[in-house]
């Protein structure tokens, strides 16, 4: 099992709608995540000093090939559509990699 931590921006006048889509979030997609070997998914959102606002990620991550996993996730059309309401509301950090959309965070800590 791996873990992973994510963040992206979110836009002030997006917020309501960024959490009325997940308080009830397709149940196709849900099972999508499942199928793509993706665990205690969390999301969550901070107002930092700036006066931005930042969602954080984390999930656990138990399959054996995490690029096939997250491009059959990518390939469904349920998960598109899911995007494509959702990705409006995001604002990407300028630093990450070039093929991300939520930059991925380094961990430097974990206690079980």
């Amino acid at each position: 099992m791996k873990r992973y931590g994510t963040v992206i921006g979110l836009k002030a006048d997006k917020i309501d709608e960024y959490k009325q889509l997940h308080a009830a979030v397709w149940p196709d997609v849900l099972q999508m995540i499942g199928q793509c070997h993706i665990h205690n998914y969390s999301i969550y959102l901070r107002q930092f000093d700036d006066g931005r606002h930042y969602l954080f990620s984390y999930f656990e991550y138990t399959g054996d090939d995490f690029a096939q996993d997250t491009a059959k996730m990518a390939a469904d059309p349920t998960t598109q559509r899911w995007w494509a309401v959702c990705m409006p509301c995001q604002q990407p950090l300028d630093k990450r990699c070039s093929d991300e959309w939520w930059a991925s965070m380094e961990e430097v800590f974990h206690c079980d």
